[in-house]
Formats: C-alpha cells, sequence, structure tokens
C-alpha cells in the first residue's frame, strides 16, 4: 500500500471515529489533558482531572462515607438537600453530588439567577451551551427572549426598579447535545429542586416547558397545559411554552403574552 493511500486510510478511520464519539455526545473536549482510554489502566478518570493550574489535583471526595451504600441516587439527594438551610448550602450540596452522570460532561453548574426573595420563581428544563460557559440559566437566545417576556409585565432579574424575578432549571447540568433531561435524571435531582422552592418561597411557580411541567406537576403536554394554573409544592403554578419555542415557532407569542398577563394580575392579586 502506498504512503499516499495509508495517509488516506488513517484519515477515513479517524473521521468515523470522530463522528461515532459525536453521535455518543462527546460533541466538545473539556479537558486540559487527553486521555488514552487505550491505557492498560483505563488513564485518569474524569474526576481525577480539574480544569486550569490544579489540573493534576485529585478532587476531594464528593458524597460523605457514611452513607449506605445501597441507597439509591433520589435517595442520596433527598438527604442531602434535607440538610441545606440556606441557598449556599444547597448550591454547596449540589456541586458534590457525583451520581448524575450529566456532571461528568458539563463545565459548569448552572444553579440560579436573580433575586433570591422574587415573588415569582421561574423554571426551565436544562442549560444549553451558553448557560453551561457562563453557570447562568437562560443566557442565551431563549433567555434573551425570556427577559424581555417578563420586562413587557415589570419582572425583571436584574434586581433593579422592576419587580424582582428568581430563575432555575430542573436540571443544573448541561445534557449531551442538548437533548430533553430523562425521567431517572429528573427523578434524581427533583429533592434539589423541591427544596429549592422550599428556601425561596415563591408566591409564584412558572414552569417554562415540558420538562419542567413534568418535574413539578408530574405530567407534560405544555400546549394543553399553558395557561392553567397548577399548584404545587403548595404554591400556585401556571404553565407556559418555553422560550425556545417561540423562538421556533413566534405564533405561540400570542398564548405567551396572554399567560404573562394573568400571572401579573395573579401576583397583583396577592398585594391586595
Amino acid at each position: 500500500m502506498s504512503e499516499i493511500s495509508l495517509s488516506y486510510f488513517e484519515y477515513t478511520q479517524a473521521m468515523a471515529a470522530l463522528g461515532w464519539q459525536i453521535e455518543l455526545g462527546a460533541d466538545e473536549a473539556i479537558c486540559d489533558v487527553p486521555i488514552n482510554r487505550y491505557d492498560s489502566d483505563g488513564g485518569p478518570s474524569l474526576k481525577a482531572l480539574k480544569f486550569g493550574k490544579d489540573s493534576n489535583i485529585a478532587p476531594a471526595k464528593a458524597i460523605p462515607d457514611i452513607l449506605p451504600k445501597t441507597q439509591s441516587a433520589p435517595d442520596v439527594s433527598a438527604l442531602m438537600a434535607s440538610k441545606a438551610k440556606t441557598l449556599g448550602e444547597l448550591k454547596n450540596a449540589m456541586g458534590v453530588f457525583d451520581l448524575c452522570a450529566l456532571k461528568e460532561g458539563a463545565r459548569n453548574l448552572v444553579f440560579a439567577d436573580g433575586i433570591p426573595d422574587a415573588p415569582v420563581m421561574v423554571i426551565g428544563e436544562a442549560p444549553g451551551r451558553d448557560e453551561d460557559i457562563q453557570g447562568k440559566p437562560f443566557v442565551g437566545p431563549a433567555g434573551q427572549l425570556l427577559d424581555k417576556m417578563f420586562a413587557s409585565i415589570g419582572m425583571s432579574r436584574l434586581g433593579d426598579e422592576n419587580t424582582p424575578l428568581y430563575i432555575t432549571n430542573v436540571i443544573p447540568w448541561r445534557p449531551p447535545q442538548n437533548r430533553d433531561p430523562n425521567i431517572e435524571e429528573i427523578t434524581m435531582m427533583l429533592p434539589f429542586l423541591q427544596k429549592h422552592i422550599e428556601l425561596v418561597a415563591p408566591k409564584l411557580l412558572v414552569l417554562m416547558g415540558n420538562t419542567a411541567c413534568k418535574a413539578v406537576l408530574g405530567a407534560t403536554g405544555i400546549t394543553r397545559m399553558r395557561g392553567n394554573w397548577a399548584e404545587a409544592f403548595g404554591v400556585p403554578v401556571m404553565p407556559m411554552f418555553h422560550p425556545a419555542a417561540l423562538l421556533r415557532d413566534p405564533l405561540k407569542k400570542r398564548e405567551a403574552w396572554l399567560d404573562l398577563q394573568d400571572i401579573r394580575k395573579r401576583l397583583q392579586a396577592n398585594d391586595d
């Protein structure tokens, strides 16, 4: 075989291997050093790697040894969430919770944004690429639309003269290729979300899209559910189309505007 044909063969093999990794969800290189998966010992694990200057320093053990090994992931998350007394403690607990595989492929824990004592808490589904990079929810195109939507009824996450807003997600880590979180991931992280709602104690919850509805209300079908008040965790709940859905189908903005007006009326009624 000639040198040229051998080089072409190696190229096609490499491209096939790359395509296979992308199909598995490995769409970004996130480590500072390469990992040779063909080493006899499997090479260093992702948990033993850190980003930046301290890439060779192993992290502290995440889940204490006092937790029974037989406990399921939702049991562990429920126990860890129950011990959090502040939002800071809850964020730290989520940060060391390592039973969710999504954490391994994410850059940052996306906890929340906005004003913690806001009367309205918005719950999305999971971070996308922009959110994963910045470590904040709803900062990409959908987030910019969300800010405009709530600004239209005098609400903002910035803590300015508008009514304050608080924003979080069901899942704090970006799923590969922005896929929808599955039921196991939602169930695993639900105790943290429930504790999050308890600590913020909002007057209203706004659920953006099917994933948030599945987690909080145990149901899906956002086209049918949107605009209809429900209740969860003792708080009134308004399901709405996700801003990303409005970007894909601008005709849905009419329904979203009606829902926003209903949220404003409900909030004003609570203040009276």
